[in-house]
């Protein structure tokens, strides 16, 4: 089968092969320049975007984007396994057969004579397997070794905390870190007493700070809430509002101007009766 047949293949069984045919014709002399010139330092961003885009759908709940953005992400792993194939490094077929194996390795109350009754048995077990498959390949690392790499700053704090947690290095429950989170709040207003307004923050006022967020993403992952979530949707809740604020304003032929603050307000405060 040429370029041109697997481009237009149509059973669907084949259509990752036609994904892999466009995304390497794109590349080859005489496709895409941009195609041709990416790397995988250049198409980082890129990925993170097309991640948090198809996150946000699922949040949503909208399954036509949904599939859309999949599709963007796939496309980014296609692209990174072509890449990679003309660096001789390994290509598409060499990522999903990593991934299968190490899945079906994962799984052995599946795919072998193991027993587990629930989530948290198969949660267990799959930490188990990994340390095994890492046990004599490498040095031992620290315990905390690349654990959260790569996340979001709230999210990689939540991984550290748990895998602290696994060992014993964790608040018996969500109400005991109440008083923490008050102690570092109170830290911050000492470091703030120092500040000056509209000036740039100190060292110690930056710690503070991040401490007090550490220990309330702390707090969050012992509620079994997932922080990013929850910034997400008082993100939302914020967006609603402010344009709740906005249209209001609009109505009384007022500008989104500071010299309007006080309407802000008022309109603030009515859309939050409904929020």
């Amino acid at each position: 089968m040429n370029d041109s047949e697997q481009i237009r293949c149509p059973d669907d069984h084949l259509q990752i092969e036609r994904l892999r045919a466009i995304m390497h014709r794109l590349r080859s002399p005489g496709g895409c320049p941009w195609d041709a010139e990416q790397t995988h330092q250049s198409l980082m961003i890129n990925l993170i975007e097309e991640t948090y885009e198809a996150v946000d759908t699922i949040r949503r709940g909208d399954m036509p984007h949904m599939k859309e953005e999949l599709g963007d992400v796939l496309l980014q792993v296609v692209f990174h396994s072509e890449i990679a194939e003309g660096n001789g490094d390994f290509n598409f077929d060499d990522v999903a057969r990593e991934v299968s194996d190490k899945l079906v390795r994962r799984h052995p109350h599946v795919y072998a004579d193991s027993s587990v009754a629930d989530t948290e048995g198969v949660l267990n077990q799959w930490e188990a397997i990994k340390a095994q498959e890492k046990g004599g390949v490498e040095e031992e690392k620290p315990y905390l070794h690349r654990v959260g790499d790569g996340l979001p700053a709230f999210l990689k704090a939540a991984k550290l905390q748990k895998k602290a947690a696994k060992v014993g290095f964790d608040w018996p429950s969500a109400s005991s870190i109440l008083a923490k989170v008050q102690e570092e709040l109170d830290e911050v207003k000492d470091e703030m007493a120092s500040h000056t307004e509209g000036g740039e923050a100190s060292e110690a006022l930056k710690d503070e700070m991040g401490d007090l967020f550490f220990v309330v993403v702390n707090m969050a992952r012992k509620l079994k809430l997932n922080p990013e979530e929850l910034v997400d949707r008082t993100n939302q809740k914020f967006l609603q509002r402010f344009t709740h604020v906005e249209q209001s304003l609009k109505s009384q032929k007022l500008g989104l101007v500071a010299e309007n603050l006080d309407a802000m307000e008022l309109a603030w405060l009515d859309a939050k009766k409904s929020t």
